[in-house]
């Protein structure tokens, strides 16, 4: 009994360690937005110089997942539950990267200035912020039900993404002196539609761990 309680109080411990991967990967993502924003590259560069931290733990989350395996011989369900963490953390350290990612793109855009303004695209990226955010909640809790709600978000990211990228490289004509900008804006655009991919990866996740039967929550 000693020991079971001992695997299960390691099994919340790597739960709890990937809700703190999630929420940093939440704030770099907040932060990356902001950047873009304000056209902020001081913050853009400190996004990028604390990716290590995001990096770090995931490391350690699959470290003490590997170990769990190894020392505990899990069942069928806390097997599952181990697994999964694996898969989470590799979702969200690419919402990292992407974050990253967009991090860059402020860089690269400099303080040139903005064709358009930069309304659509932070709506489009606090859309998949929230997914991100209930995806880690719905782990958190094993909540199929907030888990299944990514489909929709992920269709309505879909059709938003395919609009405001048809618009802002229609937009090249009208400035061909901003190629780099409209470029680097159609980055970011294609950054914040992959985090929704992988937040819809996450629910799926979650999914197959309350129900041991993997679902595409993308068909």
């Amino acid at each position: 009994m000693v020991v079971r309680e001992s695997f299960q109080t390691q099994l919340d411990e790597l739960r709890e360690m990937l809700v703190q991967l999630g929420q940093l990967a939440e704030n770099a993502l907040e932060e990356a937005i902001d950047a873009l924003k304000n056209q902020d590259i001081d913050q853009a560069l400190r996004i990028i110089d604390n990716d290590y931290r995001i990096n770090d733990l995931e490391e350690e989350i699959n470290d003490k997942a590997i170990l769990l395996i190894a020392k505990q011989a899990p069942v069928a369900s806390d097997l599952r539950r181990i697994i999964v963490s694996i898969k989470i953390s590799s979702d969200v350290e690419r919402i990292a990267d992407f974050a990253v990612n967009i991090a860059k793109s402020v860089i690269r855009i400099g303080n040139e200035p903005l064709i358009k303004p930069l309304i659509d695209i932070p709506a489009l990226a606090e859309t998949a912020k929230e997914m991100l955010t209930e995806a880690i909640q719905a782990y958190k809790e094993e909540d199929i039900v907030l888990a299944k709600r990514m489909a929709d978000k992920d269709d309505y990211i879909d059709e938003k993404y395919g609009q405001l990228i048809q618009e802002i490289l229609g937009m090249m004509k009208e400035y061909p002196d901003s190629t780099n900008q409209i470029i680097q804006l159609s980055f970011v655009c294609r950054y914040i539609e992959r985090t929704a991919d992988h937040a819809t990866n996450i629910a799926e996740s979650i999914v197959y761990l309350v129900k041991g039967k993997h679902y595409d929550l993308n068909e």
